[in-house]
């Protein structure tokens, strides 16, 4: 109770939610994008071996990403709430691997190029440990 009325005193809080809500938006149809593109790959290659829904998600995500990353960069052709909705919102949804590779072209533009391999390895690392982690715990039950 005592955290809430601080934050209802924030001069923050109303473009916090809106934001919260502006990425919540975004993320959702997303989402749903990425659902109806993996099944059109299910469907089309009648039970595949090999996730190619996910992974034309993940590619699609990625290259939107770039684009919009390189279209944006240096011109003022969006707002940042719009930024929020594309970026974090729709192609956060539709595939979290865009923001890994976007953050990790960043490190390399910038010439960071031992963390923008550290952010590969340790991203891909980890996820395959808490992928594992998360099915064996859930299997042990």
């Amino acid at each position: 109770m005592f955290t809430a009325r601080i934050l209802l005193k924030s001069s923050n809080f109303e473009v916090q939610m809106i934001e919260v809500l502006i990425v919540g938006t975004g993320g959702f149809i997303g989402s749903v994008l990425r659902y109806g593109l993996i099944q059109i790959f299910s469907q089309l290659l009648s039970n595949p071996n090999f996730p190619w829904g996910v992974l034309a998600a993940n590619i699609l995500g990625s290259l939107s990403i770039g684009v919009l990353a390189g279209l944006t960069e240096s011109r003022n052709m969006m707002s940042a709430e719009i930024r929020l909705f594309l970026f974090m919102g729709l192609l956060g949804g539709f595939t979290t691997f865009s923001s890994i590779t976007n953050d990790t072209l960043s490190l390399f533009r910038s010439s960071q190029f031992i963390l923008a391999f550290a952010n590969i390895g340790v991203t891909v690392f980890l996820g395959m440990i808490f992928v594992t982690l998360g099915y064996l715990l859930a299997r042990s039950n």
